[in-house]
């Protein structure tokens, strides 16, 4: 038997692109997943710490790992209007001039929106990590002053009575012309290269058959999301679920190269595409 510790979050863009790989035969018969369902600044800090053989992770984290994992090509968070946002209660410009010693809770330090705000943001470094499905109602009780939300939360912070004070996934696709790369799969280096492929190719399938038969996974993404409105759902997954998902163009590729040399850790690493892409 072999097992795979496999990572993804319980967001419904997820769940859409794993259940036939977890639920259904794509994989050897041969093969075990033990899945980790958890928020994606866990997942970050689960494989950071090498506890995961193959999982999803914010392309924020990468850099700090790909010495140890590549990416897949495949599972991707990816596109143009689906960036985090900064958001506050307020938006006068006496609380702007404050904002650069105020609270900003953001959902973790490895993730995506942490890496975009500071590239936009650079002022704003009083940070408090904040698990995302709490960072609304962080900054309506004024835990914070301000905070970059992400997920489904984009769909429901002006109904709470929050105010957008920037886009920052518009930030980038205004100064870098390309689409923004959010979260993708990494998997072990150090994996047989014949298990990386097949895994690689079972999550393709899965994505594919999601898109084939949409309401035939809608069980599985409801099970983890059972508190999301279900026109919620279907917009976060319309939103986050992609072509790019299936598999990722030379465009989408050059993308997440581009983010990752934002990083600040490129003049330690060489991410290019042969390096950080698995290979067939």
């Amino acid at each position: 038997m072999y097992e795979l510790k496999t990572g993804f979050s319980p967001c419904p863009n997820d769940t859409f692109m794993f259940d036939a790989l977890v639920n259904g035969d794509l994989l050897p018969k041969d093969w075990s997943l033990h899945c980790t369902i958890a928020d994606v600044q866990e997942l970050n800090e689960l494989t950071a710490a090498g506890q995961l053989d193959v999982s999803k992770i914010s392309f924020g984290a990468y850099p700090a790992i790909s010495d140890r994992y590549e990416l897949l090509r495949t599972g991707a968070a990816l596109g143009f209007g689906v960036g985090p946002l900064l958001v506050s209660k307020k938006t006068d410009s006496a609380f702007r001039q404050k904002l650069p010693t105020t609270p900003v809770a953001i959902p973790g330090q490895q993730t995506t929106a942490a890496l975009l705000l500071k590239l936009f943001f650079p002022e704003l470094k009083n940070t408090v990590p904040t698990l995302f499905s709490e960072i609304e109602e962080a900054v309506l009780k004024e835990k914070a002053g301000a905070g970059v939300i992400i997920h489904e939360n984009r769909f429901t912070y002006r109904d709470k009575g929050l105010k957008l004070l920037a886009d920052l996934g518009e930030l980038w696709e205004q100064k870098m012309e390309m689409a923004l790369p959010l979260g993708g799969i990494a998997i072990r280096r150090d994996l047989p290269p014949a298990i990386k492929l097949q895994f690689e190719q079972a999550l393709k399938k899965s994505i594919e058959l999601a898109f084939e038969r949409p309401d035939d996974r809608m069980p599985y993404v409801v099970k983890y999301a059972s508190e999301m409105d279900p026109e919620v759902m279907k917009k976060h997954i319309d939103l986050y679920v992609s072509d790019e998902s299936i598999w990722l163009s030379k465009e989408a590729r050059k993308a997440v190269i581009t983010l990752l040399k934002q990083s600040g850790i490129e003049e330690k690493k060489n991410f290019t595409e042969d390096l950080i892409f698995l290979q067939s």
